[in-house]
């Protein structure tokens, strides 16, 4: 639209207060890498990494194909191990962890990974209620509940009883969207949640994680390759508006709160916000950028 408003299908249905007013204090970090470095053999994949992401934030971690990016994901969810340096998730150091404790820590942690991984052989219900059912152990009716109320969140309620196989990648996509907002975490993890998808099909993804941010205030995480999305999500906002819900461009100060955090041989190359980003002259990041200028807000 000529205002830079896009309007977004439906209300916002089926979401509770308690949803919608989680409170956060920007000033508290959920992730925390101090002089994190992590070698596989001969190749180190980071050099004493240090950045954080505070409460209700948004970083976009970018960068070329094997930087690290994937691996600092794995190293939040504790699937990986540092060979030096401090992780802290919610003011807890995760070196220190026994398995069980590294669990507790992993079931305030949703993630989207790049394929979805939905399991074929479940309907959209039983993906989105699995972690409710098998970790959580909520009842039946509670795991039902909750289940219409992000299907609503991601307006996907009426393909509540279809297969993986009956979806297009992007209502895959969502689903997966809503699986892993299912169980209330503090912390969401997207792996290039665009790839494969073509431009249409990929705004709707990035609607639902600006949705995210800002209507339930989810600290995020989003490693991407697709720089559009990354600008578009950081240069956008959620708001409710006679009722309805519409993505609207957003202000200079709200844009600041997603940070840009740039890998290259295994360090952090740059970290700073969407205008730190588009004003840069150096030169690897104009290079980086090329494929795609930004348009001015």
């Amino acid at each position: 639209m000529a205002d830079g408003r896009v309007n977004v299908q439906g209300a916002f249905p089926l979401v509770e207060p308690e949803m919608t007013d989680r409170r956060v204090d920007a000033d508290v970090p959920v992730v925390e890498f101090d002089k994190v470095s992590l070698a596989f053999d001969d190749n180190v994949v980071l050099r004493e990494v240090s950045f954080s992401v505070h409460a209700g934030r948004m970083a976009m971690l970018l960068g070329p194909s094997g930087a690290g990016k994937s691996v600092v994901l794995k190293l939040i969810l504790g699937l990986l191990t540092p060979d030096s340096g401090t992780i802290r998730v919610n003011n807890q150091r995760l070196d220190r962890m026994t398995d069980a404790e590294m669990m507790t820590v992993r079931g305030d942690i949703g993630m989207l990974f790049q394929e979805s991984a939905l399991f074929d052989s479940l309907n959209v219900s039983d993906n989105v209620g699995y972690r409710l059912y098998e970790e959580i152990h909520l009842p039946a009716d509670q795991v039902q509940r909750r289940v219409e109320e992000v299907l609503g969140f991601v307006v996907l309620e009426e393909y509540i009883d279809r297969m993986p196989s009956e979806l297009s990648g992007g209502q895959r996509r969502r689903v997966a969207i809503a699986r892993a907002m299912a169980s209330r975490p503090r912390l969401l993890l997207f792996d290039d949640p665009t790839s494969g998808l073509d431009p249409i099909t990929g705004r709707t993804v990035v609607d639902e994680i600006i949705k995210l941010r800002d209507l339930e205030h989810v600290t995020s995480i989003v490693v991407t390759h697709q720089l559009p999305d990354a600008f578009y999500i950081a240069t956008h906002e959620a708001a409710r508006r006679n009722g309805s819900l519409a993505i609207v461009s957003a202000d200079e100060q709200k844009a600041e709160e997603a940070s840009f955090i740039m890998l290259r041989d295994g360090r952090i190359y740059f970290e700073g916000h969407v205008a730190d980003l588009r004003a840069s002259k150096d030169p690897y990041l104009q290079a980086f950028l090329s494929g795609w200028v930004p348009p001015l807000i």
